[in-house]
């Protein structure tokens, strides 16, 4: 039994003692009953305010919020230990917004742009670490399979993501025509940031913004070999509006996935592609 199911079932044996019932025992605080019904499925790990929150309606003595760190620890795979809360979280999403300057977001990367990327982070790594990442990445875009309640996801990249290629055009090819076919699928909704386009919000971040149907919205900022979790309403607050600031910087979503369609046909043929002007 994996350490989030152990405290799931005792979350629901100590609340099914206590008498009550899930909206009985989440009323008052930020989350809602299907919130905490995955927790107590081992579904999901219980935040910090939350596990009090649950301590002092259950009276369990600070058992959950004690709890916390044993569940932090319990590990997920190869992913790092600051992208855990992350990687839970995407799952549950209503909607993800994303912006990578640099990069094509994880969930939008094919195998060899993810091995490049994990590889040039980790050079002397043995080539059975580095496919474990790779797979672990590849596997959150389950999200976008058709038997999956797909969020709702926005991407605004960089015009340089396009142009400025890491791998070889054949494979280039391959990375944006996975984008285009997501695109068409209605999946995702992707936005180019033209280089020319001067100062823009969010120039040296790279960010995510989750909202969920039962709890609060998530910010990620991440760096490369650090990431942090943001849930304080006032900062959530400024990123989303930094963020719909950035999108309306960026070209249409007609302008943009015909642009990336242009960049694909550009490296099939062999060509670089065109930078706006």
């Amino acid at each position: 039994m994996s350490v989030p199911t152990f405290y799931g079932k005792e979350l629901r044996w100590k609340r099914e003692a206590a008498g009550l019932s899930l909206e009985a025992t989440v009323e008052g605080s930020f989350c809602g009953k299907s919130y905490l019904s995955d927790i107590e499925r081992g579904e999901r790990r219980m935040p910090l305010d939350l596990a009090r929150h649950v301590d002092q309606a259950l009276k369990t003595d600070g058992f959950f919020e004690r709890s916390c760190e044993d569940v932090r620890r319990a590990r997920r795979g190869p992913h790092a230990a600051y992208f855990e809360k992350v990687l839970e979280a995407e799952r549950h999403a209503e909607s993800i917004e994303e912006w990578c300057p640099s990069t094509f977001p994880g969930l939008l990367q094919t195998a060899p742009y993810a091995r490049t990327l994990v590889r040039s982070a980790h050079p002397m790594a043995s080539d059975e670490w580095v496919e474990e990442k790779v797979t672990a990445r590849l596997a959150r875009a389950r999200l976008f399979e058709d038997d999956h309640a797909t969020p709702e996801y926005w991407a605004v990249l960089h015009e340089s993501v396009l142009t400025d290629a890491i791998l070889p055009p054949g494979e280039m090819a391959e990375q944006l025509n996975g984008i285009v076919a997501l695109t068409e699928r209605r999946r995702i909704v992707p936005q180019i940031i033209p280089r020319n386009c001067g100062a823009y919000p969010l120039m040296a971040a790279s960010v995510k913004v989750m909202t969920f149907p039962d709890a609060p919205p998530l910010v990620y900022t991440e760096a490369s070999y650090s990431g942090d979790t943001i849930d304080d309403p006032a900062l959530v607050k400024q990123y989303r509006k930094a963020y719909d600031r950035l999108r309306a910087v960026a070209l249409s979503p007609e302008a943009s996935l015909a642009r990336i369609k242009a960049a694909a046909e550009d490296y099939r043929n062999g060509d670089q592609p065109d930078r706006l002007e």
